[in-house]
């Protein structure tokens, strides 16, 4: 039987912990906590789970969840995404299409007529810089 006890938490939680701490005691009354700290709490709560992780750190629950709810959508938005194009049920005379970059330089493709270009393929040279 090992000695770990229920209450014990794993040793990258528990450095957080004392961080946590250490700022509390040496903080002004009223100091929010430091964007580092922060950052440190939303790494544990991946590792570790939300429930778990406030606890530990004394951290309140929900303003918790905020960060990493804030944290996890600015991943994903910067990161591009596929999308589906499916064909409409009526085929437009002409439409116009924008791409656009992580830097913000877009492409307009104006389309008219029947002839649909590979868009898949015209996205990827775009996102590409080809």
């Amino acid at each position: 039987m090992s000695g770990r006890k229920h209450h014990d938490i794993p040793t990258p939680l528990a450095r957080g912990r004392a961080r946590f701490e250490s700022w509390r005691r040496a903080r002004a009354v009223g100091t929010r906590i430091p964007e580092r700290l922060w950052t440190l709490a939303v790494k544990l709560v991946n590792a570790y789970g939300l429930n778990r992780t406030a606890s530990a750190l004394r951290l309140d629950y929900y303003t918790l969840k905020r960060r990493v709810e804030s944290t996890n959508s600015s991943a994903r938005s910067a990161t591009p995404a596929f999308v589906e194009l499916s064909p409409p049920v009526a085929i437009p005379r002409e439409c116009v299409i924008e791409f656009e970059d992580h830097s913000g330089a877009t492409m307009r493709v104006h389309l008219q007529g029947c002839e649909v270009p590979d868009l898949v393929a015209l996205g990827r040279s775009f996102w590409s810089g080809e």
